[in-house]
């Protein structure tokens, strides 16, 4: 933002050099970037943040140089003349689109004489870097720069039925811009038309068919207030950039609105002539109040470190703009000026009054008390679910939560519902919201094939984007696993995860009909009796859709089902004191038991004994074993806390479990 060293003084004095100015305006927030001698003019080059919006104009910066240095802020009235023919009889407005202009006021001068601008008024707008173009449109660019209102001046003659229609573009339709572009609107954005045709971008920029001539007589004065993410969206897909656009995208202030309408009128009767309608229409939202903010002085000393004189906050807050309703010995209570949408907390107010004061004003060896901070839950078994797997040498792996649509298709297993779409896409094509986290993980593994990595082990945590209707996207904290080993050592790394949360956790089993993973090799996982996720080795269709030259398995699970099933508690397990006696056992099941079941079953039915059980090998034969059968080779760990384990024991704890495996399945203990 720059702003005129001359033009700053007719809101405030300024008797202090241009360096104290500077440096002051830079300490409070507006760092300095700049200054240029322009024409006799000091042209001060400021960084505005985006979230002080109210800074985009002279009387803003000119408020901040009058709180630095306790002085008068001096701000026209704005209080033009009216004639007799009310404007309501002239011009009708309507808004279609209150979502994209929640406000629209119109005013109506008659009688204008278009001309050059005085001098004065060229000045100032080329100090700022703006061309001069004839006196209404630089009256029109001066109260811009003035109050950081946007506005906009039609031929009012040119309007088509004297209406004005904020609506959304219709199909197909475009527009001819004030720059002489033609530029094709989506039906996102905002115009405003009259009877028959789009006549402007709202809050972008004006339409050549209605601009300012020298033929021009009657003209409509526009102010409006616009939706800030519709403008940005608005700019960003036409390329269409302007000065109007970047105070829209970060908010106008509401009771700005209408007093930069009469400040504008009132120049165009001054400079320009003519008869201002009586009135204004004012259609849509009125300004609403800001909610009250309280601020307690024991705060300050907290926060800042510092004590800071009661009179002095009370005097900044004011002299922000701040209404004062309530004070005393602990705290005080302002509302907020319209300007300031940025002031809603306490620590809001703690800023102000910390930027005013001065920052340079806390001594660099202040005591600020510290607490430290406690990790939740969640965090917690972030970090150990992040240690069991870098423990396992998977890599994790970021990736944007956007998506091809037709790579978001490929694996979908939480909702059929369609995904989200983007109105830009973050990267080429990539317009849908991610519905799960494995097509972004194979997409990274083809590239690091590409790149021809041997290691591609990755896993991401993060959210995806599950459609509700027309309730706000469920958004699910996931865990997704790419790797280049098979099904069960993927199975494995999982198992190992719950084992870190809770030694308890069973992982269960149960079919799946995912079409991207292999009917054999996949699974639905069941933690508790609830959906945890889904597992699985990608089908050789699967793989050439994604590009994959070599095979992998694929993992997704809930982090909030880990998070609630963790036991954060450490446990202390003493070390055994007696030998583990080891046992093979290799029985013969039909071909559809799946070894999942099997596992479950010789653990129930294995009692105190059975310390692990662990999965060596299947064989078939069907000569040997017979048509659908298979043979399943297993190992058992037996292991007493009481004594060291006699053969009989073990002997007997095999039985059990060999019994119980032929009754559930029809298991036959092989020879």
């Amino acid at each position: 933002m720059i702003v005129s060293w001359n033009w700053l003084k007719q809101y405030v004095l300024l008797d202090m050099p241009i360096e104290e100015l500077e440096r002051r305006l830079m300490m409070s927030g507006l760092n300095h970037e700049g200054t240029e001698e322009i024409g006799g003019d000091l042209a001060i080059d400021l960084e505005v943040t985006s979230n002080r919006p109210d800074c985009l104009g002279h009387i803003g910066v000119a408020r901040e140089a009058a709180v630095l240095w306790d002085r008068a802020l001096t701000i026209p009235a704005a209080a033009p003349a009216e004639g007799k023919t009310p404007v309501d009889e002239l011009v009708k407005v309507q808004i279609d689109c209150e979502d994209l202009c929640p406000r629209y006021t119109a005013r109506v001068v008659r009688g204008v004489k278009i001309g050059p601008s005085p001098a004065w008024l060229t000045r100032r707008l080329e100090t700022l870097g703006l061309a001069a173009v004839n006196n209404v449109v630089d009256i029109s660019n001066y109260v811009l720069m003035e109050c950081g209102q946007p506005l906009h001046t039609f031929d009012f003659a040119k309007l088509k039925g004297g209406r004005i229609v904020v609506r959304r573009p219709r199909g197909g339709e475009t527009i001819e811009a004030i720059d002489h572009k033609t530029y094709e609107l989506a039906p996102e954005m905002c115009v405003i038309a009259d009877a028959e045709d789009a006549v402007a971008i709202g809050g972008v920029m004006g339409g050549a068919q209605t601009e300012i001539s020298a033929a021009t007589t009657d003209i409509l004065i526009e102010a409006a207030e616009f939706d800030p993410l519709s403008i940005r969206r608005t700019s960003r897909h036409l390329n269409l950039h302007s000065d109007s656009s970047y105070r829209f995208e970060r908010r106008v202030d509401p009771e700005g609105v209408d007093w930069a309408s009469r400040r504008c009128a009132e120049l165009i009767l001054d400079l320009c002539g003519g008869e201002l309608a009586a009135g204004v229409i004012d259609v849509g939202r009125q300004p609403s109040r800001h909610e009250p903010v309280v601020l307690r002085f024991a705060q300050l000393k907290r926060i800042l470190g510092i004590d800071v004189d009661r009179g002095q906050v009370a005097r900044i807050l004011e002299s922000l703009g701040n209404e004062k309703t309530a004070v005393d010995d602990d705290r005080i209570e302002v509302v907020p000026p319209s300007w300031r949408g940025d002031l809603g907390r306490e620590i809001d107010l703690i800023e102000e009054v910390a930027r005013i004061h001065g920052y340079d004003k806390i001594p660099e060896d202040v005591r600020v008390p510290m607490a430290s901070a406690i990790r939740s839950d969640t965090d917690r078994v972030y970090a150990k679910v992040r240690h069991v797997l870098t423990a396992a040498t998977v890599n994790e792996a970021m990736t944007i939560s956007a998506v091809d649509e037709t790579v978001g298709e490929a694996f979908s297993p939480w909702t059929d519902a369609a995904p989200l779409r983007c109105n830009t896409p973050v990267v080429r094509r990539a317009d849908c919201l991610r519905r799960s986290l494995i097509p972004s993980l194979l997409m990274a593994r083809r590239t690091n094939e590409a790149a021809a990595n041997r290691e591609i082990e990755l896993f991401e945590m993060a959210k995806v984007y599950l459609s509700r209707g027309k309730k706000l996207p469920a958004e699910e904290p996931m865990l997704a696993l790419v790797s280049g080993r098979d099904y069960l050592a993927v199975k494995g790394i999982l198992e190992a995860v719950l084992e870190t949360l809770d030694p308890s956790l069973e992982l269960e089993i149960r079919t799946t009909d995912c079409p991207l993973l292999d009917a054999g090799r996949s699974a639905e996982l069941h933690l508790g009796g609830k959906l945890l996720g889904f597992l699985g080795e990608v089908t050789a269709e699967g793989l050439k859709r994604f590009g994959l030259r070599n095979p992998a398995t694929v993992a997704e699970v809930k982090l909030s089902e880990l998070v609630a099933a963790a036991n954060l508690i450490p446990q202390n397990v003493p070390v055994p004191s007696y030998p583990a006696v080891g046992r093979d056992l290799n029985m013969v099941v039909d071909e559809a038991v799946r070894w999942s079941d099997v596992a479950a079953t010789v653990r129930s039915s294995g009692g105190p004994l059975l310390e692990n059980i662990s999965y060596q090998d299947t064989y078939r034969d069907p000569k040997r074993l017979g048509a659908d059968k298979k043979s399943l080779l297993l190992t058992l760990s037996l292991r007493s806390r009481e004594g060291t384990l006699t053969g009989e024991q073990a002997d007997q704890a095999c039985s059990q479990i060999v019994a119980a495996c032929a009754k559930q399945h029809g298991a036959e203990l092989r020879a």
